[in-house]
């Protein structure tokens, strides 16, 4: 993977092979038990003991540290300024495409960070739940476009982020159901002064256009303290989420209340065909356009292979 553009000769990350990471474990302990893995692996990821001691970790011994020389740093500057606010969450931002595995590394932070001694609160949001709903969508015209930057009610999720750094209590966000394809109303999280926050999604590191008078505009990543890209080529991308769908239609697509129910007696070929096309129309648009071009903004990359195995990391340099 070459994060640099080809005129760029510096190279604002470390490159690790897996071998190499894997030894950066050290003496971290291993927290979960084996029958958690199933709980939090996502359909088709990959998720077993070896992922979890070579890659995820690592990524907890470097998340201790940052997090403690954050705690730290906020210590000194609040003698510093002689005041008394409550440390305010650490907040970690999760991206990658669709079908990548993010609900899957977003729930294994979130289990290991949890089990941290003093056992810290960490909470996980996801932004589905920032989505507009369907009947928004279909009346702006933009239902295809769902997981797009515009089909997200940016003013509430900057609002919801902006609580939480202020230290609100508690702080609520909409609940998405990947059933129903919809946001489920009058249904919230509650997110009351975590320690550390896990937000999951396509598009958090997303940049506004910059204005010319200087004026501040927020973007989601304004708020992430440390963020992780889960990055794998198109084409195997693609080939997940096709198998993704074929599981589903034989699965979640089955109950009449799905929204891709209409899809639960195509055949293998049909099915397949669709996926291709949902793929293509939705999904890739999306990777190429909106969410690739935010990998160089995250502090860690992690590259999976066609077998969902992390071949590589890439650390941001300090």
């Amino acid at each position: 993977m070459d994060i640099r553009a080809p005129e760029q000769q510096y190279n604002p990350y470390r490159i690790f092979t897996r071998d190499q990471w894997a030894r950066l474990r050290d003496d971290t302990p291993m927290t979960l038990e084996p029958g958690e893995f199933d709980r939090l692996r996502s359909l088709h990821d990959r998720l077993d003991l070896n992922e979890v001691e070579e890659i995820y970790l690592p990524l907890s011994r470097l998340l201790s540290i940052y997090v403690d020389a954050t705690t730290r740093l906020f210590q000194a500057q609040r003698q510093f300024l002689g005041i008394r606010d409550r440390k305010v969450p650490y907040i970690i931002g999760v991206a990658g495409s669709v079908a990548v595995g993010k609900s899957t590394t977003a729930r294994v932070l979130q289990a290991l960070l949890a089990r941290w001694s003093p056992r810290p609160k960490v909470q996980l949001v996801t932004t589905d739940g920032f989505l507009f709903p369907n009947a928004v969508l279909d009346r702006q015209g933009i239902m295809q476009k769902k997981g797009f930057p515009e089909s997200y009610d940016l003013p509430m999720l900057l609002q919801f982020l902006s609580d939480i750094k202020a230290g609100r209590r508690p702080v609520r966000a909409p609940v998405y159901s990947h059933l129903t394809y919809d946001i489920v109303p009058n249904e919230w999280v509650t997110v009351d002064q975590p320690d550390i926050l896990v937000v999951e999604g396509v598009n958090v590191l997303q940049t506004g256009r910059l204005p010319r008078d200087g004026k501040a505009v927020p973007v989601v990543s304004d708020f992430f303290d440390f963020s992780v890209y889960i990055d794998a080529e198109e084409p195997v991308l693609r080939e997940w989420y096709v198998k993704r769908f074929l599981a589903l239609r034989d699965t979640a697509f089955a109950d009449p209340r799905s929204y891709f129910h209409r899809y639960a007696l195509l055949s293998d070929e049909e099915a397949t065909a669709t996926a291709i096309a949902i793929w293509e129309r939705t999904n890739r648009a999306n990777l190429e356009d909106n969410i690739l071009p935010t990998r160089p903004r995250a502090t860690l990359i992690l590259t999976k292979g066609a077998d969902h195995v992390v071949e590589q990391v890439a650390l941001r340099r300090l």
